[in-house]
């Protein structure tokens, strides 16, 4: 049974930092590329960081590019998003996810396995 639990969520300030971890089970995890989507209250479902299965390579949204790090660790199964500089838009529930057949992709679609999500919230 394939699992991908998020950590790390919490209530943040603008201008804080918070960390997201994502660990897998149940899959090949190097021959996945994972990604971070996001979801405010109201609105889709949003790409927020991709990385390739070997890290070499990684894709962000213009919205958090320069202020988010997306990173891997193989032997250890997990994903992590860094966040720096966050701002209340970033408000969100984030998900990691996990793509068997694509690269680096942004689209939702293409994802093969979803967790259930960790509540970042980021006041004013």
């Amino acid at each position: 049974q394939v699992q991908l639990v998020e950590s790390g969520g919490g209530l943040a300030q603008t201008g804080d930092s918070l960390r997201l971890s994502c660990a897998t089970s149940g899959l090949t995890f190097s021959s996945y590329a994972m990604a971070w989507f996001r979801q405010a209250p109201g609105k889709r479902r949003e790409f927020v960081a991709t990385i390739n299965t070997s890290g070499s390579s990684t894709h962000y949204a213009a919205s958090v590019k320069g202020r988010f790090t997306i990173s891997r660790d193989n032997a250890k199964n997990t994903v992590s998003l860094q966040m720096d500089s966050l701002k209340p838009d970033d408000t969100a529930v984030y998900y990691c996810a996990g793509s068997r057949s694509y690269p680096t992709t942004s689209s939702a679609t293409q994802y093969d396995y979803w967790g259930q999500g960790t509540q970042v919230t980021v006041s004013s």
